[in-house]
């Protein structure tokens, strides 16, 4: 089952996907008027069930980013180790992940593009897995870190990367700019700690694969993720965290690679499915 948000006849809505089209749930769901109410509300589990075997509502819509009106996003940054050994200055795995924020209108949905703006054109891609919080938690253990997912979903967590150097303890202003990454298609049930244990992560420009790595090679697993994060902060259910990227960005080619209006990215995970996006301009 494929939950996801989408826009059909200029009424954003939300529903399972199939492969004949979408099956709007939110018309029958007033109480959750977006599908971040119906998580928060713990209500994914109903709307799994209220979407199965039904018959499709449109064959018509775009996708949006999964969960449009997202609270919090917390992003792991370079949580691979290539990736630490990417910036060549001879640091060993670090004792603590590094964390920062993303907001939801740095995101834009599946088969959408990406949007370079005009004050900067080192537009980069990074291929990741995102899970989404469905039980509230504090001081979480790692051992019981999975009971508190309740779907997975892929994030592009699209990069200015010369704004990230504009300070010197954060890359927060680089990682925010409008529909600059992308998030869905949709969210999955999480059901089997094999959805992520397994998990082989391709990241894909014009067919050229870029990134391609295991999750289970992360520095820091989803399960510390979520107790470290959980030391500090309160889980609430509809909370997204974006797990981390492989090595293979477009920054790291010498010269870089970044993307060009034109350029088609798609992040996949068998079992999650395949997050399309092309890149565009920022429309004067």
């Amino acid at each position: 089952m494929r939950i996801s948000s989408f826009t059909a006849g200029g009424k954003a809505l939300y529903g399972a996907i199939t492969e004949a089209g979408a099956v709007a749930l939110s018309t029958e769901f007033p109480q959750w008027p977006t599908l971040y109410d119906a998580i928060a509300a713990g209500g994914f589990g109903r709307l799994v069930e209220a979407g199965r075997g039904r018959a499709v509502t449109h064959t018509d819509f775009t996708f949006d980013m999964v969960m449009p009106d997202a609270r919090r996003i917390l992003c792991v940054g370079v949580n691979f180790p290539d990736r630490n050994a990417e910036y060549k200055d001879g640091s060993a795995q670090p004792e603590h992940m590094s964390l920062f924020p993303r907001f939801a209108s740095g995101f834009t949905g599946h088969d959408q593009p990406l949007i370079r703006p005009p004050e900067n054109h080192t537009l980069d891609y990074e291929g990741e897995v995102a899970i989404v919080i469905g039980t509230a938690g504090r001081r979480i253990a790692a051992k019981d870190a999975y009971d508190h997912i309740a779907a997975l979903t892929l994030c592009n967590e699209g990069t200015i990367r010369d704004w990230v150097r504009h300070a010197k303890f954060n890359v927060t202003q680089g990682k925010n700019w409008d529909r600059s990454g992308a998030m869905g298609p949709w969210l999955v049930p999480f059901t089997d700690p094999a959805q992520l244990d397994d998990a082989r992560l391709q990241t894909r420009v014009n067919g050229e694969l870029r990134q391609d790595d295991h999750l289970r090679n992360m520095m820091f697993p989803i399960r510390e993720e979520i107790a470290y994060i959980s030391t500090f902060m309160t889980l609430q259910p509809g909370d997204i965290i974006v797990t981390g990227t492989p090595t293979g960005a477009g920054a790291r080619f010498d010269p870089p690679r970044y993307l060009v209006p034109g350029d088609v990215v798609e992040v996949s995970v068998v079992g999650i499915g395949t997050l399309h996006n092309t890149v565009a301009d920022e429309a004067p």
